[in-house]
């Protein structure tokens, strides 16, 4: 059965069982009544047959139960009045909440459920309304996505593109020069699609970590030395300070990503001439390492968006897929730590600090 017709029955089984009830309790109280009533008025009644008298004890009974009769079918109208009204304010929002959500399963993510009055059903379409939002953030996301995985990959191809129809059309000889510009275009979009596979896992959740026990300070210095030469190629002066060890429970092969991008996006962004510090040091349970660079510096709208998924601070540069950010500070957080960035402005560097916590074993 429908609600309407579950809130109809139930409304007419109440004043149902209230009129049985009644109807047993009066037949019982009224010829109590009606007899009491009468021998009060004996003294009026001195004149009156018992006939007459029993004529109207009938009389007075019949009309009493006139009136409950009326009284039942009056109750029984009122009450299918009330279940109608009822059936109306509870199944309006809840056709509401179901027509919306036949238009989000069709992916129409922009419908809203208008908020009902009453509390319990405001709820019910808050949550569906939040629902629709994530879903409506969800697939702008994803075509934000596509558009951006389209736009990387568009130069590469078409460069690649440009050296076929040069070999073909004789422009260009196949000589190692040639090829070897054809090779690092592969190679660009090779990078790009691992590191889309690596964004897609770690957003999921997905990503296979080993944990096992190591001092992050070390994995820190090994990493600047590891990085050293390509400082000196650029000459950029690179510190690292180890201020205190640190032991945690983590992927070493994924913090060790984690720090090559950051010390590297460090060195891209600091021109000829510069200096990026790097610190390691522990405290409120947390193992942090710090890179410091006085380089272009962000503003502060570009704080917000330094994470987001191929945004560049230099538009101008070329190197790196844009996702570089992104990768590690997922990475952080599901070690549950994470990456954040400070910066005085443009011009004035930037600071990225990992977090992870530290081991308790």
């Amino acid at each position: 059965m429908s609600l309407s017709t579950r809130l109809l029955l139930s409304h007419l089984m109440v004043v149902t069982i209230g009129v049985v009830i009644f109807l047993v309790a009066s037949n019982r109280l009224s010829s109590v009544f009606v007899d009491n009533h009468l021998r009060s008025m004996g003294s009026m009644m001195s004149g009156v047959g018992g006939t007459d008298v029993s004529e109207l004890e009938g009389v007075i009974r019949g009309e009493f139960n006139r009136a409950l009769l009326w009284a039942a079918v009056i109750s029984g109208l009122v009450a299918m009045a009330a279940a109608a009204v009822a059936a109306a304010r509870v199944l309006r929002p809840l056709e509401e909440v179901r027509r919306v959500a036949q238009r989000l399963a069709t992916g129409s993510y922009s419908e809203r459920v208008p908020i009902p009055p009453q509390a319990e059903l405001a709820e019910l379409a808050g949550d569906v309304n939040a629902l629709a939002e994530a879903l409506e953030e969800t697939e702008r996301r994803r075509l934000q996505l596509v558009s951006e995985v389209a736009h990387e990959l568009r130069t590469p191809v078409a460069t690649l593109k440009g050296y076929m129809e040069g070999l073909l059309d004789g422009v260009f000889s196949p000589d190692e020069q040639t090829l070897a510009a054809a090779i690092r275009e592969t190679t660009r979009i090779e990078r790009l699609a691992t590191d889309l596979g690596t964004l897609s896992r770690t957003e999921e959740g997905q990503v296979d970590l080993q944990i096992t026990p190591f001092d992050l300070s070390d994995l820190a210095a090994e990493v600047c030395e590891r990085l050293r030469p390509q400082f000196d190629d650029n000459d950029v002066a690179l510190s690292f300070e180890n201020v205190r060890p640190a032991i945690v429970a983590a992927d070493r092969d994924r913090i060790t990503q984690v720090l090559t991008n950051l010390i590297g996006n460090a060195l891209a962004y600091t021109p000829s001439g510069g200096r990026v510090a790097v610190r390691s040091f522990a405290g409120d349970g947390m193992a942090r390492v710090s890179v410091a660079d006085n380089g272009r510096g962000l503003g502060e709208d570009q704080l917000s968006l330094v994470f987001e998924r191929f945004y560049r601070a230099d538009r101008s540069a070329s190197s790196g897929s844009g996702i570089g950010l992104t990768i590690a500070r997922g990475l952080a957080r599901l070690h549950g730590g994470d990456v954040t960035v400070t910066s005085q402005g443009p011009g004035r560097g930037s600071t990225f600090v990992l977090s992870i916590p530290v081991s308790l074993t």
